[in-house]
């Protein structure tokens, strides 16, 4: 919609409340709401001010005056407030110069965006999320100075000590949740009012359906878009999946790792160039893909370590990246091979439907932020012409140790991650996409806030061991 066309819409379906949400430096929404009297055609120029020192990782104190200008592409009903309420999404804009806060992240998107087309390798990237998600009956945590805990339970669960009248012993086993029908999916219908919500909200849905993990794992696929609308939509799917869930007395988490000895909820990423309406990635390479992609495989595949940072940005997404849980470990690539890091997918013979399958990113990420570094790599691989080696057509999960050793793996934690950002982020800088301060100030929140907290504080395991010494 334009500007015009959503004041014309909020009279129409008599919205009370205008909500302006925008995502912080972690990814997560934030927001506040105008009454309907409050928007008109200056709210879309001259936006609406806050604090930005209150918001993760932005302005200090001193320094933190900002503006919210909502983009009216993203207008639509909320789903789930009583009072009807009109909700957008906004850019951050510094209100002296009324430049975009290097510090929000969809301005980073847009930024992305912005230098494919000037590198004149393509006009639009396209992006095909498979975010992984749970759906628990009950999550209760804390943590402080003398005692820390946390307890998940799941009539799904295959601990659930089926206590009369609470389980009707229909329940997937570890790593064998993968496309049960009722009674063992208990959550069809939740899935499905899923969907519905977010086919209201304009999302393409593609399926649905079960994960392999016991206690209510699910994945809701969407069809590909660009870059910052994809970014825009998994912002409202998470917004919908949390709020359906919620709607039935369940809580739903997109941590990466919540069980252990199960699987945990990755984020397989379909990405692909296009220039004058025509795919890019198609070609007469191996499995069917050009050069450029390849290249584009090379840049992932050689920045993967910096990317990491972005792509799985908390500590528990380590706890994911361990072998033997289908999580990718190895840095290789692959047709069909669901065991490499990147997967050319062989689903369609159709030019239109090659891409590449980037398989170690998980949902915790910011979503603008894990695009746009991820582009910015594979971009850097297509002018650098990196050449990605050879495929691995082997199952990756059963290589001998020796075999194994010659293969680069994923960071084993965060602080790692960090570390290798740290010394690999010039491609990132390109056009302005990313900015020194940004990637700076990212290393400095996640070692102070993720990294630290957790390394200094006893973990309940540690009793099970040493608690005797």
């Amino acid at each position: 919609m334009t500007a015009r066309e959503v004041l014309d819409f909020a009279k129409k379906n008599k919205v009370e409340m205008v909500d302006l949400k925008f995502v912080d430096l972690v990814g997560t929404w934030q927001h506040f709401s105008i009454p309907t009297s409050e928007l008109n055609m200056d709210l879309f120029k001259d936006g609406s001010g806050f604090d930005g020192s209150s918001i993760r990782g932005w302005k200090m104190i001193e320094n933190s005056d900002m503006l919210v200008v909502p983009d009216p592409n993203t207008a639509l009903l909320d789903p789930f407030m009583e009072i009807p309420t009109l909700s957008m999404i906004c850019n951050v804009q510094d209100p002296i110069s009324r430049e975009i806060y290097e510090r929000d992240p969809r301005g980073i998107a847009q930024r992305a965006e912005q230098y494919l087309k000037s590198t004149k390798i393509g006009e639009l990237s396209y992006w095909g999320p498979e975010a992984e998600f749970f759906v628990f009956d009950h999550a209760s945590y804390d943590q402080n100075s003398h005692s820390g805990y946390y307890f998940i339970d799941s009539e799904e669960g295959i601990w659930n000590s089926g206590q009369e009248g609470q389980n009707l012993g229909s329940r997937p086993r570890h790593k064998e949740g993968y496309f049960p029908v009722s009674p063992t999916d208990t959550q069809q219908d939740l899935r499905s009012e899923m969907v519905r919500e977010m086919e209201k909200a304009g999302m393409h849905v593609e399926k649905h359906h079960h994960e392999v993990a016991t206690a209510g794992q699910a994945e809701i696929d969407l069809r590909f878009d660009t870059l910052l609308s994809m970014a825009d939509k998994m912002m409202m799917y998470k917004y919908i999946v949390k709020n359906v869930a919620r709607r039935h007395n369940k809580t739903a988490t997109f941590m990466p790792k919540p069980l252990f000895q199960d699987n945990g909820s990755g984020m397989h990423v379909h990405q692909s160039i296009w220039k004058d309406k025509k795919p890019l990635f198609a070609g007469k390479e191996y499995a069917g893909v050009s050069r450029m992609c390849l290249h584009y495989i090379g840049g992932i595949l050689k920045h993967s370590l910096a990317l990491a940072a972005f792509t799985n940005p908390t500590t528990n997404s380590y706890k994911r990246l361990t072998p033997g849980f289908e999580a990718p470990v190895l840095l290789a690539y692959s047709s069909r091979n669901r065991s490499a890091g990147i997967r050319i997918p062989m689903y369609s013979p159709n030019p239109k439907a090659k891409r590449i399958e980037v398989r170690f990113p998980d949902p915790s990420c910011n979503m603008y932020l894990a695009f746009s570094a991820m582009l910015m790599a594979g971009l850097d691989g297509v002018q650098n012409k990196i050449d990605p080696g050879e495929p691995m057509d082997k199952n990756l999960y059963d290589l001998d140790p020796e075999e194994a050793r010659n293969i680069p793996t994923m960071p084993a934690s965060l602080e790692e991650a960090l570390s290798n950002l740290e010394n690999d982020y010039q491609f990132l800088l390109k056009g302005g996409v990313f900015t020194e301060d940004l990637v700076k100030a990212w290393i400095g929140y996640k070692r102070e806030n993720d990294v630290d907290p957790v390394r200094i504080r006893p973990h309940p395991h540690e009793f099970f061991l040493y608690y005797d010494v």
